[in-house]
C-alpha cells in the first residue's frame, strides 16, 4: 500500500507536477506581511487533462445566508480520477463548497454538474450512488457491530423493501478484508479507538462505490500515526479504483503529499488552484493564510512542505 502511494507521487515528479526547489527565507517578508496584498490566482486549465472526463463542472457558483456571501462566483473543473485537497483559513467556505457538490445544500447562483447534469435534476437515491461524503467527526460512537454499519454504505443499492443481492455482501466482505477490519467485524463501534472507527468511517463509504468521495477533514482527530494511515488507504483506493477524491485538509502538507491538485480559498473566493508546487509558493502562503512560511522540498517525494516562522519581536 505504501509502495503504491510512493509511485503515486513519483508519477506526478516524472510528469513536472511535483517539482519543487527550496526556497530560501526573505528578509523582507515580515514587512510584506503587514501590507494588504491583492490575491495571485495560479489556475489549472482544462488543457492540462484535454482526454479527462470533466465529473464535477462549477460554473459561477455563489451561496448566500441572508446578506452573508458565504461563496462568491466560484469556478472549478475536476476531472474523473483527480484527487483535490480544499485549503483555507476557517470561514473561508471550504464545507460550505462541500455542501454545494454533495447536493446538501443549494447554490444560491450559478451552476454545478455531476457527469454533465445538473446536480438537481438527480434524485437524492441516484446522487448517492455517485457521490459518498465523509464529515469531519466520521461516526458517531454507536454499538452497532462493525458489520452492519458498513452494510449502511449500500443503502443506495437496496429496493423498496431493504433488500440487496448477494452482490452487496461480497463488496462489504472485499472491502473489510482490505481495510484489515475482518476481524474486528462483530465488534461493537463504540469499543473501537478513533483510529479503528475512522477506518470504519472509510470501510462504509466504499462499500458506497461512488466515483466523487467527498471528505470534510478526515483527519483531525486523529494523531500522526493514523492520519498516515488513512490517507495511505485512501491513496490505494483511489488509484485502484480511479475514484475522484475531494478533501478539505488543514494540514497543507499533507494535501502536499497526496493531492494532485488544490483549491485555495479565501473569503469565499477562490484564491489559488493548481499542483501543490505551484500552488504552494512563500507568496501564496502569506497572502492566503497571513503567515509567515518557510518552504522546504520533502526529501523522499520532492513535494513542497510548509515549514513556519515564530513572530519574535
Amino acid at each position: 500500500m505504501k509502495k503504491q502511494v510512493e509511485q503515486k507521487i513519483r508519477h506526478r515528479v516524472r510528469h513536472g507536477t511535483g517539482q519543487y526547489t527550496e526556497s530560501k527565507p526573505d528578509p523582507n517578508a515580515s514587512s510584506r506581511a503587514e501590507s494588504n496584498h491583492p490575491v495571485s490566482t495560479f489556475s489549472t486549465s482544462d488543457a492540462e487533462h484535454p482526454s479527462s472526463t470533466m465529473l464535477v463542472s462549477v460554473t459561477g457558483a455563489g451561496k448566500s445566508y441572508g446578506n452573508h456571501r458565504a461563496l462568491k462566483d466560484i469556478n472549478w473543473q475536476i476531472a474523473e480520477g483527480e484527487w483535490w485537497g480544499v485549503v483555507g483559513a476557517n470561514g473561508s467556505g471550504k464545507s460550505t463548497l462541500l455542501q454545494l457538490i454533495a447536493g446538501t445544500e443549494e447554490r444560491s447562483t450559478g451552476q454545478i454538474t455531476i457527469d454533465g447534469r445538473d446536480i438537481g435534476s438527480y434524485s437524492r437515491k441516484d446522487l448517492s450512488r455517485m457521490i459518498a461524503v465523509l464529515q469531519q467527526d466520521g461516526l458517531p460512537a454507536i454499538s452497532y457491530p462493525v458489520r452492519d454499519v458498513v452494510e449502511m454504505g449500500r443503502y443506495p443499492y437496496q429496493n423498496w423493501l431493504g433488500r440487496e443481492s448477494a452482490d452487496g455482501a461480497r463488496v462489504v466482505d472485499s472491502v473489510l478484508e482490505e481495510l484489515g477490519l475482518t476481524e474486528l467485524a462483530e465488534r461493537p463501534l463504540d469499543s473501537l479507538s478513533g483510529g479503528q472507527r475512522q477506518r470504519v468511517a472509510l470501510a462504509k463509504v466504499m462499500a458506497q462505490e461512488p466515483r466523487l468521495l467527498l471528505l470534510d477533514e478526515p483527519t483531525t482527530f486523529l494523531d500522526i500515526k493514523y492520519q498516515m494511515q488513512f490517507m495511505e488507504l485512501l491513496a490505494a483506493w483511489q488509484q485502484k479504483n480511479n475514484i475522484t477524491i475531494v478533501a478539505v485538509l488543514h494540514d497543507l502538507n499533507l494535501a502536499a503529499l497526496f493531492c494532485d491538485h488544490i483549491l485555495a480559498l479565501r473569503e469565499g473566493s477562490v484564491a489559488g488552484k493548481g499542483t501543490p508546487a505551484s500552488l504552494m509558493t512563500e507568496e501564496q502562503i502569506r497572502n492566503i493564510f497571513r503567515v509567515e512560511p518557510v518552504m522546504v522540498s520533502h526529501p523522499d517525494h520532492a513535494v513542497p512542505q510548509l515549514l513556519l516562522r515564530r513572530d519574535i519581536k
